[in-house]
Formats: C-alpha cells, structure tokens, sequence
C-alpha cells in the first residue's frame, strides 16, 4: 500500500513538473518579443549613450575619439548650460506652482456635486489628450502680439499688451502657463480621486464642531490630501521635465536670447543642430540625475511633512 502511494505522489509530482516546464516556456515565448523591445530600444540606447559620454563624436566622421571625462567638465564649465538649468529649474516651479494650485481648486469645484459637473470633467480633461504641438500651435495664435485675440481684447479696454512669446520678461510665463494649462486636468482627475476616497463622516464632524469652509479645508481634506499631493508634485515635476521640448520649441525655439531655453531643448542643439552627440550624451545623463535627485528631495520633504501631519 505504501509503495503505491509513493508511486502515485511521484507521478503527480512529475506530472506538475511537466506542467510548470510547459507554461514556462510559453509564458517565455510570450515574454519574448517584449523583452526583446526593450532591450533593443531602452537597453541598448541608454548603454551606448552612457559610453559616447566620454567620446567626442560627430555622425560625420569615421571614428569617436576618446576624450574621458571632457564632456562633463565642458558641460558644468559653461554658462550656457548654467543658465539652461536656471530656466529648467524656473519652468518646473512656475508649472508645479500653478498645477497645485488650478488642479486642487477644480478638484474642489467638481467634488461638490453640483449641477452640470459631469459635462464639466470631460471639458477640463479634453487639453491633456491634445497632443502638445497642437497645444502650442493653438496658443501662439491665441498670444499673437499682432493679431492675437487676447491681446486685441487687451487693447480693446485700453490695457498694455505684451509681446508674450517675444518678449524677454513675458516668454518663460507664456510657456509655463500653456503647459501648466494643459497639465491641469490631467492632475485634476487625480485631486478628484483622492478628495472621493475622504470620508464624508469627516467632514459632517469638523462642520458640527463649528469648522467653516476654510477651516474644513486646511485641517481635514488639506491633510488627507497630502499622499495625494506627494504623488502630484513628483509626477508634474518628471512631465515638466521631459515634456516641455515640445511647447518650447513650438511656441519661442528656446528664445528669446535664450530665455526659455530648456535642458531637454539644449540637449536636441547639442545632438542634431551641432552634431555634438558625445556632448548630448553627457548632457542627458546630467539630466537624468537632476530628476532623479529632484525627485528624492521631493519624497524626503513630503514624507516627512506626512509624517508630522
């Protein structure tokens, strides 16, 4: 009897073996050509743009030449990338400032249930799935100095209308306001979220203890929000990063005299216009570590300011 059943849990064992072996080779064939993409894509890219950091390389000519750290040194020597970073720094501010600020706000508005809100939600969200060239095309019409309808209104109520775009002190507020316009309602949807997971039970205690809107605001739904808003503040500051190639190269070209300027527009010179491609390479691992410690300020402060609340 004992010997049968021994046999028996030795076929199934073998038996679940079989079976595991099977699905590991298909879930490996599956797993395959995404793997694959990634490598060839992702993998393969980052590596080789890592190892032309320490080459100077134009696409034209046979041969990189090994010039060790002399792009790095170059890239923290020069006032032009000094200054780029300056404005980096500016663009991702201004844009968290008014994202912060605008998203909570509609968030708040849309919570509170009032008549013709589900008609509202799709028209805040509609500027995030406008690709941003046509976001930045539709707003250097609207901001035109000449013909612009903002700036005919402007002239309209005897009021100065700026040059926008053109402007050296106006053109850094244009590009952020269009990309923070756009940004808005992505990170609405995400306020929204977390404002419907507060419990109601809340805030029914805070209006019976006599809190008013404001108060009910800043010590009930202000501290619950605070994940929320964590999660807010590392997302909008990565997009603003890697996304504003496209609003300033549409709406300014990174002028003028370089006041919008931005690293990821600095690095597309560098690469394409140049052909500094080692320079480039440099430049977008310099970038990549900015955000990665940007990021990790971000989480440290948050965190602690949770932890406190």
């Amino acid at each position: 009897m004992f010997t049968w059943v021994s046999r028996r849990l030795r076929t199934v064992r073998v038996g679940i073996t079989s079976i595991r072996n099977e699905q590991a080779r298909y879930g490996t064939l599956f797993v395959l050509p995404t793997f694959l993409f990634f490598c060839i894509f992702i993998v393969w890219p980052v590596g080789y743009s890592f190892y032309l950091g320490f080459y100077d390389w134009n696409p034209l000519d046979p041969e990189p030449v090994y010039i060790g750290v002399d792009n790095y040194r170059e890239l923290f020597e020069s006032s032009d990338f000094l200054h780029v970073m300056l404005n980096t720094l500016i663009f991702i501010a201004g844009n968290l400032i008014l994202v912060l600020i605008g998203a909570m706000a509609l968030a708040l508005a849309l919570n509170q249930g009032l008549r013709g809100t589900t008609l509202f939600r799709p028209i805040y969200y509609s500027p995030v799935v406008t690709s941003l060239v046509a976001t930045a095309v539709i707003w250097v019409w609207i901001l035109d100095p000449q013909y612009g309808i903002v700036n005919q209104v402007l002239r309209a109520v005897d009021l100065p209308a700026p040059g926008w775009g053109a402007d050296l002190y106006w053109a850094m507020p244009t590009v952020i306001l269009t990309f923070a316009w756009r940004e808005i309602g992505y990170f609405t949807v995400i306020y929204l979220a977390g404002l419907q997971g507060i419990p109601e039970e809340l805030k029914e205690a805070a209006r019976m203890d006599g809190c008013g809107p404001w108060r009910e605001f800043r010590h009930v739904i202000f501290p619950l929000l605070l994940p929320t808003t964590f999660f807010v503040v590392v997302l909008s500051t990565i997009r603003a990063t890697q996304n504003a190639f496209a609003v300033v190269y549409v709406m300014t070209g990174g002028g003028p005299v370089g006041a919008t300027n931005v690293i990821v527009l600095y690095l597309y010179e560098q690469a394409f216009q140049f052909f500094r491609m080692g320079y480039a390479s440099a430049v977008a691992y310099v970038l990549f570590v900015f955000v990665f410690g940007l990021t990790l300020i971000q989480f440290y402060w948050l965190r602690r300011r949770m932890e406190i609340t």
